[in-house]
């Protein structure tokens, strides 16, 4: 099974050991798309901190953020799951996983980032500022830089297991499953059971909580149907929709 994450917007401070190796990450056929984000990314905050604030969407309040992305080549480097916070992390607690479920995390989990495209829970990367709705100067929209590499990386990444694609459209613009991987694919829509409404922040957290179930249960399913059966055994309510999707109902909001 391969499970596929948006990104947090909130980052973690970078760390103090060694910085940054390209050539260390997983999924190395993106090297060339990631090289490219790079170099325009630290180029532009280092030329001009006004430009880099609007083309990154931050608020003035966020401004130094850019002086982070002028540093990504040299600031100390983290594992991505302990880089990426938020609701979902909090909720999926990859440092508290037991040995066995971490390893499944290191083998299933990747990361989508509008800077590295995507990256495993254990590559050591900075803490940076750079979403997939981004469009640079150079580049252009950051989703359709990276369909071309994905299109060639993602199905071998994907195997000929399930895929859970928990992704925002932002991110899922990057790449969609096609064919015979479409087919095996699985998007999950948390609703409150009462009223069928999404609810962002509970969105994120039940999914952490429903990785994080995966994980510890050590589950492999390879077909949408088995994923379901599996989520009810652990206790999820789920409804079978359209084109792939799942509903996870939850009668609580916390």
């Amino acid at each position: 099974m391969l499970v596929l994450l948006p990104p947090s917007e909130g980052k973690a401070a970078s760390g103090r050991g060694a910085p940054l190796k390209p050539e260390s990450l997983s999924l190395p056929g993106l090297a060339g798309a990631r090289a490219a984000v790079l170099d325009e990314l630290v180029e532009l905050c280092a030329a001009d901190e006004e430009k880099a604030r609007e083309v990154l969407g931050l608020s003035e309040g966020l401004r130094g953020e850019i002086a982070k992305n002028t540093e990504l080549r040299t600031a100390g480097a983290r594992p991505a799951g302990e880089i990426y916070t938020g609701v979902l992390y909090d909720a999926l607690g990859l440092a508290t996983l037991d040995a066995a479920a971490r390893r499944r995390a290191r083998q299933s989990l990747l990361v989508f980032s509008g800077l590295w495209g995507a990256v495993r829970v254990d590559d050591r990367i900075p803490s940076y500022r750079c979403s997939m709705g981004v469009k640079l100067p150079g580049l252009g929209a950051l989703g359709a830089h990276w369909r071309g590499a994905m299109a060639t990386v993602m199905p071998e990444a994907a195997g000929d297991g399930l895929v859970l694609d928990l992704r925002s459209s932002a991110y899922a613009s990057a790449w969609k499953p096609k064919g015979e991987a479409a087919e095996r694919t699985a998007t999950v829509r948390v609703l409150h059971a009462p009223t069928r409404k999404v609810v962002s922040h509970f969105n994120k957290a039940t999914k952490g909580r429903i990785v994080r179930s995966l994980l510890e249960a050590g589950a492999r399913p390879k077909r949408r149907q088995e994923l379901v059966e599996i989520l009810r055994d652990l206790g999820y309510v789920v409804e079978e929709g359209r084109a792939g999707a799942l509903d996870v109902l939850v009668d609580e909001i916390h």
